[in-house]
């Protein structure tokens, strides 16, 4: 039997395989029997030799080819050499397709694909002989709807407040989403979860304070940065790895700025970053809007001359990230936005 799974959401696409796992028979027999092979490389004679292998000691044999679909994509590069005996991608995706068609009864075959484009050649030609099941990534709305579901699968409970606010700090990474959701549960103890839990849990939560304080710096509001200053001081954050974090997120919120100026595209943006969290690219893009290069460039500045400072010795931590708050706030003439 051919199973098709793809799309963004790549934790999804774990469960549902786990799923067909389940539906195979016993697990340890399944073992001996599964084949997992590099879509990328695979031959056509590679994937018929494996399909056509009768299993040992059992009724089934699992077959998981990851990164085929990839391979017909229109630009998509595998780094394989062309060979004069390989047939050209046109021909492959059908003798490909052909072979599925002759698969053994005693074999299950999942394919597994990213982000496949809806005119893969592949694609269209296994759409006529099996479902293709698509686990595309969770919108805003939905992801609220799957907090829930997840919290009442491992017993517990949550506010809808805390679940929307949840879905805000970590974004749609179902893999960081169930960790955070079973660490709650945790902390919680079987009542139910609330904002105030979501807060002093969820790592990204941190985040969320910095870019806030950020915020008030480059709108001169002192009193306010200061006072997010010592709630993430009281959190535990280190001076040094505060001064990190607030460079860092200054540094990615310019580069956004800069290459937005080039038209590049905001996938592009996020691959050359390297951001996986959507919460820190959303609010990046948001704080790209709203502030010119230079003060962007003086903030950035001014966190390095403090970074030199600690170095050195010259200022302890957290008296030299108070100064830098106090005399960034002071410069309200300099580089508005």
């Amino acid at each position: 039997m051919l199973h098709v799974l793809i799309g963004g959401d790549d934790f999804s696409i774990r469960q549902a395989l786990e799923e067909i796992k389940k539906g195979i028979g016993d697990p340890t027999a399944l073992m001996t029997n599964t084949t997992v092979l590099d879509g990328r490389q695979v031959t056509v004679e590679q994937m018929r030799s494996v399909c056509e292998t009768v299993p040992f000691l059992s009724e089934k044999r699992l077959v998981i080819v990851e990164g085929l679909f990839e391979r017909f994509d229109s630009g998509n590069k595998t780094g394989r050499k062309k060979s004069s005996r390989q047939p050209e991608p046109s021909e492959a995706y059908k003798a490909i397709a052909d072979g599925i068609k002759q698969l053994p009864e005693f074999t299950e075959l999942v394919l597994i694909g990213g982000g496949i484009k809806a005119g893969n050649p592949l694609l269209r030609q296994l759409s006529a002989m099996t479902e293709v099941k698509s686990f595309p990534l969770l919108k805003p709305s939905q992801l609220s709807q799957w907090i829930m579901q997840r919290v009442k699968a491992v017993g517990g409970s949550i506010s809808p407040q805390a679940a929307t606010l949840l879905a805000r700090f970590v974004g749609n990474d179902l893999w960081i989403m169930a960790n955070e959701v079973d660490k709650l549960a945790l902390f919680t103890g079987g009542r139910r979860i609330e904002e105030e839990d979501v807060r002093a849990v969820v790592s990204y939560a941190q985040e969320a304070s910095v870019f806030a304080m950020i915020d008030a710096v480059l709108e001169f509001r002192v009193g306010v940065a200061q006072e997010l200053l010592q709630q993430l001081l009281k959190q535990g954050t280190a001076p040094a790895q505060l001064l990190v974090m607030l460079s860092r997120q200054v540094r990615i919120i310019f580069q956004i700025k800069e290459m937005r100026g080039r038209k590049k595209s905001r996938m592009d943006i996020q691959n050359k970053l390297g951001l996986t969290s959507d919460f820190v690219l959303r609010k990046a893009w948001e704080q790209a809007d709203r502030y010119s290069p230079a003060r962007l460039r003086e903030v950035y500045h001014r966190l390095l001359e403090t970074d030199l400072s600690i170095k050195t010795g010259k200022l302890e931590g957290e008296l030299a990230l108070n100064i830098l708050i106090a005399e960034l706030g002071q410069r309200g003439t300099i580089g508005k936005v």
